[in-house]
């Protein structure tokens, strides 16, 4: 069987599963079952599973889901739900089982969901939990959405530095029945203040009468709950650690941060960044209303409208040099294509080069003067060939003179030179500029480098025909 034969087969077969999965928990729901029958039933399938069948159950049928399921599987069912569409299923709860959902949720995924219901259901919800759950929640809730701090869960296990060994193995068995987080255990004092962290193996493995601080390991890493989450991306990824302690201004523990949130805020962040690429404001939901998909798009297009208009009027003002040489109108889309595919490929490589934080201003300069030489030689290739290309193009097909077409393609050919390489530094620096000025280079969007690019090609192109083809070589 050929590969992409084996590719499909087990594309298929995934389908085929999912379906009979949707089909046999439709069933369990549909039927005449006890509850307790049904959840031994439901016992079998994985959460995410379920997330995606409960979307085709009726209203009806999703009560009757969240009466017999039991919340431990309801809240890892609504871990793998979108956050728009379980705050929509939250509505369709009473607030007492909502609140006992909210309170089995991660902290931050409960924040999360809870934004997506409206200002008095949420307080009601709110008012039921539990004090400390409540207290959790609005710890998390006081942080901006671009902050470490709302992407924290105080799912962890603490435990006191003046500890045993015996008593911190007291305290793991405790914690454990809430937070299952038990990997790494955090060492603070009795203020709260982070001093370190130990691994479940050593706590196991060391004698119970041993102090804690001897297994401590007080370099751990840590972030900020005020930092922002995009300048945090690459540093905490740079950890070998599954969950990283947040702290406070004070050092004092807040919460942690488990590689699942690392990797949802590092697919956010690149979702902006995609969006940003495209010349959006913000990054766009498929359900989204029209209205709100064009405030989004119409400041960028505003401004490349502006732009556009500069490039226009830059081409009226060598409306003397198209009028002599018509024949150049047929070529300045191929220069103004070249352009902004170059700005557009040094503006990509540019902003994954910028992810990387610790960039010096030496390797800034140095990716600067190789975007340069590899604009340099491309140019230099690509404007021989089109030299030659076009050359033979203009001489065999429009019927022109060996000197006026090759003349013509050697201007075609140093515009392409000139634009290609002013192309590589625009689409390098304009990104450097806007992360010098505290602003995302992803704002330095396709859109916009390929106008700029535009711009330069336009005066390289017409410039050159100008000069070269009318006050040189006198062909107008």
């Amino acid at each position: 069987m050929k590969k992409d034969e084996l590719n499909k087969n087990v594309i298929l077969n995934e389908d085929a599963v999912k379906n009979i999965h949707c089909d046999e928990i439709t069933a369990v729901i549909n039927s005449n079952d006890s509850p307790k029958a049904m959840m031994n039933k439901l016992d079998d399938y994985h959460g995410s599973d379920i997330a995606e069948v409960i979307s085709t159950f009726s209203v009806l049928n999703r009560k009757k889901f969240y009466r017999v399921c039991s919340l431990e599987m309801l809240s890892e069912i609504f871990e793998y739900l979108d956050e728009k569409q379980a705050g929509e299923y939250l509505r369709e709860m009473d607030i007492h089982k909502a609140s006992e959902l909210i309170s089995e949720l991660d902290t931050d995924t409960a924040v999360n969901i809870l934004s997506e219901t409206d200002k008095d259901r949420r307080s009601l919800i709110i008012d039921a939990v539990a004090p400390d759950v409540r207290s959790e929640l609005k710890l998390i809730a006081s942080f901006d959405d671009d902050e470490i701090g709302s992407r924290m869960t105080t799912n962890c296990i603490i435990i006191d530095e003046d500890m045993t060994v015996k008593q911190a193995m007291n305290a793991l068995v405790s914690q454990a029945r809430r937070n299952d987080n038990i990997s790494t255990l955090f060492v603070v004092d009795e203020n709260k203040v982070f001093s370190g962290a130990i691994d479940l193996k050593d706590l196991i493995t060391a004698d119970s009468e041993v102090e804690l601080e001897s297994i401590t390991a007080t370099s751990f890493p840590y972030v900020y709950a005020n930092e922002q989450t995009a300048d945090c991306i690459e540093k905490l990824k740079d950890y070998s650690e599954y969950i990283i302690p947040v702290l406070d201004d004070s050092n004092r523990l807040l919460g942690v941060i488990t590689a699942q949130n690392i990797i949802e805020a590092s697919d956010d962040e690149m979702g902006e960044d995609y969006a940003k690429l495209g010349g959006l404001s913000a990054e766009e939901d498929l359900n989204e209303p029209v209205l709100q998909s064009v405030k989004k798009r119409l400041p960028w297009l505003l401004v490349l409208l502006g732009l556009g208009m500069v490039v226009s009027t830059v081409v009226g003002a060598f409306e003397k040099v198209v009028a002599q040489l018509t024949l150049i109108v047929a070529f300045q889309s191929l220069i103004l294509d070249m352009a902004g595919n170059v700005g557009t490929q040094s503006l990509a490589v540019t902003i994954r080069v910028l992810t990387d934080g610790s960039l010096t201003a030496k390797q800034k300069l140095h990716l600067v003067s190789k975007e340069m030489r590899v604009g340099l030689l491309n140019g230099t290739l690509i404007g021989v060939l089109s030299f030659i290309a076009v050359g033979l193009y203009i001489f065999f097909f429009k019927g022109k003179g060996l000197i006026y077409s090759f003349a013509m393609s050697g201007c075609i050919g140093i515009s392409l030179i000139l634009a290609i390489i002013v192309s590589s530094a625009v689409g390098t620096l304009t990104p450097l500029f806007f992360k010098k000025i505290k602003i995302d280079p992803a704002v330095a969007s396709g859109p916009m480098i390929t106008t700029l690019n535009d711009l330069v090609a336009v005066v390289a192109y017409y410039g050159t025909s100008w000069i070269f083809l009318l006050n040189v070589l006198k062909l107008g």
